[in-house]
């Protein structure tokens, strides 16, 4: 093949003259006795190419082959682009063996676990793509609203000696001659953060050892982890959110608009007037709207969903906060929320499901000590922990996202695995 310069197919204009080389895989193919269409996509877009049949027929062209095309810009006001690539040399690199299914085909009747067994064919689907294309975004847009705050990302050890929550919902793996677990949370982390940086963040992956068997649940998911110092109380945090998130779907509806058209019948909300409503008036709202009366210190997926559609009446938006869940039901460290046994402790539901929880965390050591031996913790076990909130730390308070289920809500996908590459839950570990 004669070398020339390779290109991206969002580069190719219908003015160039010189000769251009694209790689891609056939996304649509139609043979005609004297010519041949193919339809070549990369990571940048796709163009229609056009050659004589006759030099091309011996190589049986099949869809989804990964194809070297060198070719001349045709300029053509009937294409989709204003132009076309008429083929002077095509080089198959690999061949492909028989399919389940093609990135141009109907996938709607495709089940899951297939999708997820052809995981790199189905991301050649732009319906599947998109949706990666759409997180990759999310990841963006968070650090680059935390990092015009102050915020310093941090990236911290998902090997740990024992549970950030004092549980036991940890995977515990083999080092050297002891155990040791993966990571629930990165939340001491975060809190050492504070105490070095004042304000941090974290992506990374976290694990529960949790036998979920659900559409919302996965075992490994990856969490989006602030934390900030010198605050007076968790609706500083919940504040931070509204703006946060708000920032995120504005630059989504900005940026993807034809993407989320596709599995959104409305663009996302602002979220800067998204109520905060306490645990206990959630609990009221159940009754009264529903009566429910089966609630004591949690709300289930049902309530979720409830919760939201009442939210949605009544401000237009199908989301909410709630603050003030019972102290009991929540980690060691969450700051009391006035004196009759509630949690500056928050969860963020929205359009059906919790996405977020966060709160204000206890700052002094004695409080932290009192707080593990009311719940029959041993203080001992935590000396490490404790002896950081002997260097100065601030009142301070933080949140954690799951992308997976954000992104899930995002696109209205029916179930969490679809927003993860590999999902692991608990039956798959594969690919």
């Amino acid at each position: 093949m004669v070398l020339c310069s390779k290109r991206f197919i969002a580069t190719l204009v219908a003015s160039l003259t010189e000769e251009v080389v694209i790689c891609g895989w056939i996304l649509h193919l139609r043979e005609l006795a004297r010519t041949t269409f193919i339809v070549v996509k990369d990571c940048s877009g796709q163009v229609q190419c056009v050659v004589a049949s006759e030099l091309v027929r011996e190589l049986k062209l099949k869809l989804d082959e990964p194809v070297e095309i060198r070719g001349k810009i045709k300029p053509d006001k009937r294409a989709k682009l204003g132009f076309e690539v008429e083929v002077i040399e095509i080089n198959v690199l690999n061949q492909v063996s028989v399919l389940p299914f093609n990135s141009s085909s109907d996938i709607s009747d495709i089940g899951i676990e297939t999708i997820l067994a052809y995981r790199p064919l189905s991301l050649r689907h732009s319906d599947i793509g998109d949706i990666f294309r759409i997180q990759a975004a999310i990841l963006q847009y968070f650090r680059q609203f935390l990092g015009a705050r102050y915020f310093t990302e941090i990236v911290t050890s998902k090997i740990v000696s024992s549970g950030t929550e004092g549980g036991t919902n940890l995977f515990e793996i083999k080092y050297f001659e002891r155990a040791a677990y993966l990571a629930q949370s990165p939340q001491f982390y975060k809190e050492y953060g504070v105490l070095g940086l004042e304000r941090v963040f974290e992506t990374g992956y976290v694990y529960r050892a949790e036998p979920h068997a659900s559409s919302r649940h996965l075992t490994e998911y990856y969490s989006l982890d602030l934390e900030m110092g010198f605050i007076n109380s968790a609706e500083e945090i919940i504040e931070l959110e509204r703006e946060l998130l708000t920032f995120i779907f504005e630059q989504l509806n900005q940026n993807f608009p034809s993407q989320l058209k596709h599995y959104r019948t409305k663009l996302l909300p602002s979220m800067l007037n998204v109520p905060t409503w306490e645990f206990r008036e959630c609990l009221e709202r159940l009754n009264y709207h529903f009566g429910r009366n089966d609630l004591i210190d949690d709300l289930d997926p049902e309530a979720e969903r409830q919760l939201c559609q009442l939210a949605e009446a009544e401000t237009g938006v199908p989301a909410l906060f709630v603050i003030g869940f019972p102290l009991s039901a929540r980690p060691f460290y969450t700051h009391p929320r006035g004196n009759e046994g509630a949690s500056q402790s928050f969860d963020l539901l929205f359009e059906g499901i919790e996405i977020t929880t966060g709160g204000q965390r206890l700052h002094k050591r004695e409080d932290l000590k009192q707080s593990l031996t009311n719940r029959n913790l041993n203080p001992a076990s935590f000396e490490n922990h404790l002896q950081m909130f002997e260097l100065g730390m601030p009142p301070h308070g933080g949140l954690a996202i799951g992308l997976e289920r954000l992104t899930s809500r995002i696109l209205n996908l029916p179930n969490v695995r679809q927003a993860s590459l590999y999902p692991r839950d608990r039956y798959r570990i594969t690919p």
